[in-house]
């Protein structure tokens, strides 16, 4: 869904708002250098596996009444949808603590990031900005992208659509406003897609010099 390359995988990459998911744990096992943030984290790994539990036959529901807005190619069904995501989550499970220690996991939240200017060269942000457009403000949206763009060389975030599928009201405004404030603002199609359309991400660089 990032369009990950060699080089961008070889950086200091920092997923936000990352989740209960499998991203970071497979990323080390592999010698990339990755920090997972999301304040889920101040729980600890029995609470989180609880809430995913608590959760799992509302999201599988959810996909099931909604079955015409996805694309059933890679993953062929829900329940499919429903292993695959529990397989994910259960590697996050196995690999928190001892990430949590070595503090490849951090309770950051956006927009607000507690790390030093240009600390990573790439951050990422999936299914929080854009996805919550009825939850989060606009204006929300723009400080978190410009707090990603301080801490990271570049951010990219995906997808470009609501929870319900439909484009997000705040984009045009926010590439806008990004663009104003000289921001590097564009949108780029991916090689991904399981919402229907949802298969663009924006990619955001900070104003040079």
């Amino acid at each position: 869904m990032f369009d990950l390359s060699p080089l961008d995988l070889s950086g200091r990459i920092l997923d936000c708002a990352a989740g209960p998911a499998s991203f970071n744990a497979e990323a080390s096992q592999k010698e990339y250098r990755v920090v997972s943030c999301d304040p889920l984290y101040r729980l600890t790994a029995g609470e989180i596996q609880a809430r995913i539990e608590e959760t799992q036959e509302i999201v599988l529901a959810g996909a099931e009444a909604n079955r015409d807005r996805y694309v059933w190619k890679d993953i062929a069904s829900p329940a499919r949808l429903g292993e695959v995501r529990m397989e994910a989550m259960q590697r996050f499970l196995d690999d928190f603590s001892q990430g949590f220690r070595q503090e490849r996991y951090r309770t950051d939240g956006l927009p607000a990031l507690d790390f030093d200017d240009d600390t990573f060269d790439l951050a990422l942000c999936s299914h929080f900005l854009f996805t919550y457009s009825e939850q989060l403000s606009a204006d929300l949206h723009l400080t978190a992208v410009e707090e990603m763009c301080r801490v990271a060389s570049e951010a990219r975030i995906f997808p470009l659509l609501n929870y319900d599928g439909e484009p997000s009201p705040h984009l045009r405004p926010l590439l806008n406003e990004l663009r104003t404030r000289g921001y590097r603002a564009e949108t780029r199609r991916v090689p991904y897609e399981f919402q229907i359309g949802g298969n663009q991400l924006l990619c955001v660089e900070a104003p040079q010099g």
